[in-house]
């Protein structure tokens, strides 16, 4: 076995809605390796999102345990946290999240002002190497209007890398992205997780899970079903067999 970056035993999310209390999550059990690719997959309403707002330290549940990385969340203070969520956690939105005035490049910057043993010149070279990494290198003074959508989430790929996380943490990434866009997403995310990155990625699309390695199903609160991706596809592969009408380029 390798070394597990997330363990959630008995997790239970409730929320109170006037009289009514919602159990959004019912007793998850879960460890994620270092190395995984895991899609959490299920419909509105099954908690998948709850889960990764829990994950992602944004959110704090009922009760149960979440450790990551060897440090349990339920020590940490609010301080705490933040800290840990910012050196040990990268994320990835549907809608990006990139401040409009700003370049690609201070984008990607912005996680490293909030480290303050990074200073400005190694700020600016981190923000560099991950915007190349990511095949942005000829796009790094472009604001987020002068960018595609794909190309917007390439930046917010950066930004999630810049920190040299323990896993990326992607929220319904290819939502907003046409079919051969999101392929290129999936092929970058693919392409990180050889490199030996963790990923964890939310999304409704059994398209787009079947280019992860674990498929975890949500309904009702509940894990219902956890699966090896046996018919695991190549992004690239599939890309290449779609004609060139949008792309990065």
């Amino acid at each position: 076995m390798g070394k597990k970056i997330i363990e959630v035993r008995n997790l239970r999310k409730d929320f109170h809605v006037g009289e009514v209390t919602v159990h959004a999550l019912r007793g998850i059990n879960l460890d994620i390796e270092e190395g995984d690719f895991v899609a959490i997959m299920g419909t509105s309403g099954s908690g998948k999102s709850t889960m990764l707002n829990i994950l992602g330290c944004l959110d704090k549940p009922t009760s149960g345990s979440y450790i990551l990385d060897g440090v349990a969340m339920a020590d940490l203070n609010k301080n705490q946290l933040a800290r840990l969520r910012n050196q040990k956690l990268g994320f990835v939105f549907q809608s990006y999240n990139l401040l409009a005035r700003t370049t690609a490049l201070e984008n990607v910057e912005l996680p490293l002002y909030y480290n303050q043993n990074i200073k400005a010149k190694e700020r600016r070279e981190l923000a560099i190497h991950a915007l190349e990494s990511v095949g942005l290198a000829d796009r790094m003074h472009h604001t987020p209007n002068q960018l595609s959508g794909g190309q917007q989430q390439r930046v917010a790929i950066a930004r999630s890398l810049v920190n040299d996380p323990v896993v990326i943490l992607a929220d319904e990434a290819t939502g907003n992205l046409d079919t051969r866009t999101s392929y290129e997403v999936m092929s970058l995310f693919q392409e990180l997780n050889e490199k030996g990155k963790t990923i964890v990625f939310v999304t409704h699309e059994p398209d787009i899970a079947r280019f992860t390695k674990r498929n975890i199903v949500c309904r009702d609160g509940h894990i219902i079903r956890e699966q090896e991706v046996k018919d695991f596809a190549s992004a690239l592969a599939m890309l290449a067999e779609i004609p060139v009408n949008n792309s990065f380029e």
